[in-house]
Formats: structure tokens, sequence, C-alpha cells
């Protein structure tokens, strides 16, 4: 439960900081935040039971990338304070990705 919570504190600190420095991406505080990582990692479960694995926010290459714009792009519509542009959405999405490349939101298993 306490990585839980961590998660969803991180998540909404990326969130944050995405929304200092991506145009097009803007979020009203810390508990906004926080209700848009979960949010999101909602709609992501949903994206992933639906498609698979490979086609989540969370996959890899171009689709991941482009789903996770989409998905994004989605949850300003459940999330007040929330505001996000189509490119706003695919720079978040990007820049998302880099910074889950250092610091991952979700717990990687090895190959």
């Amino acid at each position: 439960m306490l990585g839980t919570i961590v998660r969803f504190v991180v998540s909404a600190l990326v969130l944050l900081f995405v929304g200092l420095i991506v145009p097009g991406f803007q979020i009203a505080g810390f508990w906004t935040a926080v209700f848009a990582a979960i949010i999101i990692a909602a709609i992501g479960w949903v994206v992933e039971r639906l498609f698979g694995r490979n086609v989540s926010p969370y996959g890899r290459g171009l689709v991941g990338f482009i789903v996770g714009a989409v998905v994004i792009f989605l949850a300003q519509a459940i999330v007040p304070g929330m505001h996000v542009t189509i490119l706003g959405a695919l720079l978040a999405s990007l820049v998302i990705g880099i910074i889950d490349l250092f610091v991952p939101t979700t717990m990687r298993s090895a190959p």
C-alpha cells in the first residue's frame, strides 16, 4: 500500500514538473496532479486490459508513445484544473517517457 502511495506521489511530482516545462500542458497544483496521476493510471490500466501490454502507455516504441499521449489528453476531460493541447500531450508523453527511464514510477521485472 505504501509503495502505491509513493508511486502516485512521484507521478504527481513528475506531472507538476512537466507542467512547468511543456507548453500546452497545465496542471493547477499538487492535489490536481495526484488526481491526474490516478486517472492516467486508471485509463492506462483499461487500455492495457483491452489491447495488451505492448499497446499500453508503458509499452515501448511509437505505439506506446502515442497511446501515452492519448491517455494524457483524455485525462483532462476528467481532471478539473488540467488543460492539455494535442501538442502538449505529445510533448508530455515524450518528457514523461524520458523521466521514467531515470525515475521509474512502476517496478519492472528483470528480463
